[in-house]
């Protein structure tokens, strides 16, 4: 059975409704013939030089990305800018460019979710809740078994795979940890939430030095409040692939899907003082 990118698209957003994208985001289909055939998907977190030079090899008609290119308004996309020139290299090899963004992070299945489900999560809900029951950002959920921070950041760091930062922790290395709240992604906004300072930790990315220090007096000058394990937004976010693909190739019999496994994550290296 043969599908358009159109077919493709409709799949997409069933799978992910552009509805539930928050309001600055654009997810979507950015480049690509509606009419043309799509024999094989393959899924990134980035389209970034790297994803689309494999795509390409692997003679992928889409690339399916996390991240929009386009998510900030462009006013160019010539070819010695970089937008313009992946833009260009996709096109000319007849690869079209769709993305699912914050529209897959509040879905069941979504991003948030299945870092929940591969970490072991228990009753886990969304920390803020959609307005689809089960959906939302973020969640919130117990491990079935109590566990210590230290403990829980290796365990962390085994899940996701490597990156240069690796999985930073705030807080005792030996405090418990029971009640687990996270964001796959940057989720340093969620850290007033009521279900993430009622939480034992807090997971996410892109913990910026303010926030999250803030949030770390506060809980002192309290005497409550999450840990803090701060870990690689792609890495985060890459869990989900898998996923993704899997209901892309139930949604679309035949279609080949597959999944980069290269690092997209910025950072080469860190040196440790």
């Amino acid at each position: 059975m043969s599908f358009s990118l159109a077919d493709v698209t409709r799949v997409a957003h069933d799978l992910w409704p552009l509805s539930g994208a928050e309001q600055w985001d654009a997810p979507g289909l950015l480049s690509g013939d509606p009419a043309g055939p799509i024999d094989h998907i393959h899924l990134a977190v980035d389209a970034v030089a790297d994803t689309v030079d494999e795509a390409i090899e692997a003679n992928a008609d889409l690339l399916f990305v996390h991240h929009p290119l386009l998510l900030r308004g462009v006013t160019t996309v010539a070819e010695d800018r970089y937008k313009g020139a992946l833009l260009s290299r996709l096109i000319r090899a007849n690869c079209a460019l769709l993305a699912a963004h914050t529209n897959a992070d509040i879905v069941v299945d979504g991003v948030s979710d299945v870092f929940a489900s591969r970490l072991g999560l228990v009753d886990a809900l969304p920390i803020t809740a959609g307005t689809v029951p089960g959906t939302g950002i973020g969640r919130v959920g117990r491990l079935a078994e109590p566990t210590t921070l230290g403990q829980l950041a290796r365990r962390v760091a085994q899940l996701l795979p490597p990156t240069a930062s690796g999985v930073r922790a705030a807080g005792e290395y030996g405090q418990p940890i029971e009640t687990v709240a996270l964001c796959g992604g940057a989720g340093d906004s969620l850290l007033a939430h009521p279900s993430v300072l009622a939480a034992d930790v807090y997971i996410t990315a892109d913990l910026r030095h303010h926030p999250a220090s803030e949030a770390r007096e506060q809980a002192r000058l309290g005497g409550a409040g999450p840990a803090l394990l701060d870990v690689s937004h792609w890495a985060s976010e890459w869990l989900w692939l898998e996923t993704a693909a899997g209901q892309l190739r139930e949604a679309l019999p035949g279609m080949r899907v597959s999944v980069s496994e290269l690092r997209t994550d910025p950072w080469d290296f860190a040196v440790i003082q």
